[in-house]
């Protein structure tokens, strides 16, 4: 019988050794996710878009259908999605929704890549 040497391999420490860098928490990821998967819309884009320029700085959402060329439903899916992700407030009136953006929450996500 013939034994085989095993030899181990050189480990190189720094290769191996932990950054020191704070690492994303599983919710601090989760929530980020979810404002990019609200921003990797078009429509969703395009509502954030008019809202931030309408004159008073709100919009209802009998005001965003015909822009997007998309029925209530649709349009008011996307809403939702958007302000399930902090970047909308929406504010009910009677029968209609009135939305704006949250204060703070373009710039914030504006700094999310760059805090990863």
């Amino acid at each position: 019988m013939n034994s085989l040497q095993t030899v181990e391999p050189a480990l190189d420490e720094a290769c191996c050794a932990p950054s020191g860098q704070p690492v994303l928490s599983a919710e601090d990821a989760r929530q980020r996710a979810l404002v990019f998967k609200a921003l990797s819309d078009p429509n969703r884009l395009r509502l954030l878009s008019i809202v931030r320029g309408a004159v008073a700085g709100e919009a209802c959402v009998c005001d965003l259908t015909e822009p997007l060329d998309l029925g209530q439903p649709t349009v008011s899916h996307h809403l939702k999605i958007l302000v399930d992700a902090g970047l909308l407030h929406r504010e009910k009136r009677g029968t209609w929704a009135y939305y704006s953006l949250v204060p703070g929450a373009m710039e914030q996500t504006a700094g999310l890549l760059a805090s990863l």
